[in-house]
């Protein structure tokens, strides 16, 4: 008796088809972890950089937030273009620019290459992330789903605190150019995984015959694209970043430095260039949402469908999103100054010093899925917050001038075990009511969410920081015997160099009083700071006791629901 053969044209078995599934997953973490650890590592890395390749400040400045920038930017548009092309697609071509920016950043001979090889990598970190998290929402359902997203959510976490780590072990042991020379390698392995494990999905295009676009003879590929809103959301959300990012640099309202981009000169007197940044935001963010309604209402292609934000599940988890990303991004700036200024330490002490907090993040991102499937994701994500909000509490009560890395390891693991159950759900919640059609343009406005939050997180806690250290060291030399002029240029120092200045201090002959002073101030700046993140974080918890298990609770809809092509 004869086996019967099976067709090479038959469909997968159940099994075969979750194992790709589960690999197609492996391999989008990975493309995540990728971009994460390259927005955090350069932090690490820049005092080599600057000596490698004899940096100006305001270089060293745009090679970190350049990145950072166009990564936010460009996020929306890709998300819209990962539904209507393939987010696969999208995901591979994302790869492969990020693979070429790396090349270009390892070869890099001169600041104007490497920042514009940072932001090269900004571009194609745009398309992997909305392609990979629309990927998993659209190929996951029901209690897999939310293993997945745990996973997805303590990699995010998780990496965003390990790329210090990574970047402190390559200063300390090879050039810094290793730092993106290996992303080759990584990025040639994980596209072969996409091409092979990857689902293609893409949401249904709508009949290229009807009503208002049957006069529009261009090629589908041509009118489904929303060029203005694009446009303007590329350089609204680029200008809102950006001023963000550079208002601790340059001055929120009054110039304290001249700003100079290409062609572009700014004195440093009078009006600082950020409010004019964050102005041309608002008009270019208002023009966005005047642009999609009006297009939406005459049933034409939308970059960002405004429709989302009707999802209450979406809005409340996106602002939920941002909060989360103050917290963590504002205590990954404070944490390693406060360890710099004080002890001294070097880069691998301090990635080591927050070694913890990644720790935990991984550790309870493999339990989130478990107890969302018991308690409810909604619930997962308030118990991660509180113990972040927890943490944040006791890191705040232990910080003294004597207080080192193992003193704020325990708090810091604690704070990585709520930052994991918390991102690895919260992102599950916010898009649980999202039709799978605008996964990607609803991926994609989250991450931006993300970014921004990061932004924030860096320019609310840094402002927190640099005003509280300035008044400390004022007020402990304001009865001292130094001079007031000397006084004042002290406390300058040491409020400008964000605290380093006070490591100067502790070598310079018959100062040791004085580097004392600055040790004190440092810790209560850091304490003011931490403080701070707390308040957001809390209100944070406050904004997700509104979330329900589906993510907006009883009522909430996720509109019409359309099913989604796959290959």
């Amino acid at each position: 008796m004869s086996m019967p053969l099976t067709s090479p044209t038959a469909p997968p078995s159940a099994r075969t088809a979750g194992r790709r599934r589960w690999l197609g997953m492996v391999v989008i973490s990975l493309g995540v972890a990728l971009i994460v650890v390259d927005a955090t590592i350069v932090s690490v890395l820049l005092p080599q950089i600057i000596a490698g390749l004899g940096l100006t400040g305001t270089d060293a400045e745009w090679v970190t937030s350049v990145y950072a920038l166009v990564f936010a930017a460009l996020l929306i548009p890709f998300g819209r273009a990962g539904d209507l092309y393939g987010r696969r697609r999208l995901f591979v071509t994302g790869v492969g620019v990020f693979t070429a920016a790396s090349a270009a950043a390892a070869l890099a001979q001169n600041g104007s290459a490497l920042i514009g090889a940072r932001g090269l990598q900004g571009v194609g970190a745009a398309m992997i992330l909305p392609a990979a998290l629309s990927t998993v929402h659209a190929a996951f359902t029901g209690r897999h789903r939310a293993v997945a997203f745990g996973v997805y959510g303590s990699l995010i976490s998780g990496m965003a605190a390990l790329g210090p780590l990574l970047g402190g072990a390559v200063a300390s042991a090879a050039d810094w150019r290793w730092a993106f020379g290996v992303n080759l390698l990584f990025g040639a392995a994980l596209v072969a995984g996409a091409l092979l494990f990857m689902p293609e999905t893409r949401a249904p295009r709508p009949d290229a015959a009807d009503g208002a676009r049957g006069a529009d003879r261009r090629p589908a590929a041509l009118r489904d694209i929303d060029w203005a809103g694009g446009a303007l959301s590329v350089l609204g959300l680029g200008a809102l970043v950006c001023g963000l990012i550079e208002g601790q640099n340059y001055g929120w309202w009054t110039a304290t430095r001249a700003f100079s981009a290409g062609p572009i000169e700014w004195p440093a007197t009078g009006l600082s260039p950020v409010p004019i940044m964050l102005g041309l935001a608002a008009v270019l963010l208002t023009g966005l949402v005047l642009v999609e309604r009006a297009r939406a209402a005459a049933g034409r292609p939308v970059v960002l469908d405004l429709a989302l934000f009707r999802i209450a599940g979406f809005r409340r988890g996106n602002l939920a999103l941002a909060l989360v990303n103050v917290g963590e991004l504002g205590l990954l700036f404070v944490l390693p100054l406060f360890l710099l200024g004080v002890h001294g330490s070097a880069p691998l002490q301090i990635s080591l010093a927050i070694l913890p907090l990644a720790a935990g993040a991984f550790l309870a991102g493999g339990a989130a899925g478990r107890l969302a499937r018991r308690r409810g994701p909604h619930r997962v994500v308030q118990l991660g917050l509180a113990l972040e909000v927890a943490a944040v509490a006791a890191l705040a009560a232990v910080l003294g001038p004597t207080t080192g890395g193992l003193g704020l390891a325990p708090w810091m693991l604690l704070y990585g075990l709520g930052l994991g159950l918390t991102a690895a759900q919260l992102t599950n919640v916010s898009l649980a009511d999202v039709p799978a059609p605008l996964a990607g343009q609803a991926a994609g406005t989250q991450s931006t969410s993300r970014q921004v939050g990061a932004a924030l997180g860096i320019a609310f806690v840094g402002a927190v920081f640099t005003t509280a250290l300035g008044g400390a060291m004022a007020d402990r030399l304001q009865d001292g015997p130094l001079p007031a002029a000397r006084q004042a240029a002290i406390v300058h120092e040491l409020r400008h160099s964000a605290g380093t200045y006070a490591r100067e201090l502790h070598g310079a002959p018959g100062m040791g009083a004085v580097a004392k002073a600055a040790d004190e101030s440092l810790a209560a700046a850091t304490q003011r700071a931490v403080l701070a993140t707390g308040a957001v974080l809390a209100l944070g918890l406050v904004m997700t006791l509104r979330l329900g298990p589906g993510g907006g609770g009883p009522g909430a809809s996720g509109g019409p629901h359309r099913p989604e092509s796959r290959r």
